[in-house]
């Protein structure tokens, strides 16, 4: 059996979907919102990384070349005459 619904009723049921449905779309506008935010923050976060990471590797090759500087001074060579 099928249950008749009186116009009140149905109206109300309609008020509740759209209720719902407005709370639904409001809430996906935010999530968008956020996920929004939050790909500028990591497309940010990995500039960032990626510069940290460009320096430390210009660090290194820095330190190393000190380091083979170092090591081969020209005043601690022997002398060829030696």
């Amino acid at each position: 059996m099928t249950e008749t619904l009186s116009p009140a009723e149905l109206y109300q049921r309609i008020e509740t979907l759209e209720t719902r449905l407005a709370f639904q779309e409001d809430w996906l506008d935010t999530l968008d919102h956020t996920v929004a935010q939050q790909a500028k923050r990591l497309d940010k976060l990995e500039r960032i990384s990626d510069l940290m990471r460009q320096r430390l590797h210009e660090q290194q090759k820095g330190q190393q070349t000190d380091n083979e500087t170092a090591l081969s001074r020209p005043e601690d060579e022997i002398p060829p005459h030696y």
